[in-house]
């Protein structure tokens, strides 16, 4: 099977790794990875700023890269939600719509795409330790993500599954609104930073870089002794 990946501004500019880990879990799955160099971002952070038309010029490059495409997978909830909206914000416009389309309906998450596409739930990782995951808002409220995770992370031999308190709580990042609204957002992920040390969790998972990072910076700054993972890099792990 064919699939390109679609690795995002936040995978390619901090968390290289996370891209590696995805691409080798899915050549182990038997598929055959391309990259196609001309991606950029998806326009999402132009987008939730109002900048709808400046966010369309990117919109449109990604849909032209990914054209030739069997199957676009992303290491991001977030990001694969933003080419899910790509078929609304082309509503009505003759030419780029179908294309729009076209893109969304071959789009996935990659937990999704293991679950649901390859029919996969144990990819043989290996992992030791106590661990929760973290459910980001883009993920599970808009791209529908929900089962897909678990059901992935309960075969990883080794690993301690606890459930996560208030989970479906926003960690505080949403993009800009960490900058924008930078006093909410520190209460915000210092509040999910309480309830992970009530799991008593050795490692912190999730889905989307985007959560991990800011997460992960309030971890470090508050010196706790939680590592934070990706969960490609959990299902990679040997």
């Amino acid at each position: 099977m064919k699939v390109s990946l679609f690795v995002t501004c936040l995978i390619d500019i901090f968390q290289t790794d996370v891209g590696k880990d995805t691409v080798e879990l899915l050549e182990k799955l038997g598929c055959e990875v391309d990259f196609p160099e001309k991606q950029t971002c998806c326009g999402q952070p132009a987008y939730n700023s109002g900048y709808v038309e400046k966010a369309k010029e990117s919109m449109k490059h990604m849909i032209s890269v990914f054209e030739k495409s069997d199957y676009v997978i992303t290491p991001s909830g977030s990001c694969g939600t933003m080419f899910k909206e790509y078929p609304h914000i082309f509503k009505d416009d003759p030419k780029w719509e179908s294309r729009a389309n076209e893109l969304a309906d071959k789009t996935y998450e990659l937990t999704q795409f293991i679950v649901e596409v390859l029919g996969v739930e144990d990819v043989g990782a290996k992992l030791k330790g106590k661990a929760t995951f973290h459910t980001s808002c883009h993920m599970t409220r808009l791209l529908g993500v929900k089962e897909a995770p678990m059901k992935l992370l309960k075969h990883v031999k080794g690993l301690e599954m606890n459930p996560l308190p208030h989970n479906h709580d926003c960690c505080g990042f949403g993009g800009t609104f960490s900058v924008k609204m930078t006093p909410i957002s520190e209460q915000m992920v210092d509040e999910k930073v309480r309830h992970v040390e009530e799991t008593e969790a050795e490692i912190l998972i999730g889905a989307d870089c985007g959560c991990l990072m800011n997460i992960g910076g309030r971890i470090e700054r508050k010196d706790k002794l939680i590592r934070v993972m990706h969960i490609a890099s959990v299902l990679n792990s040997r």
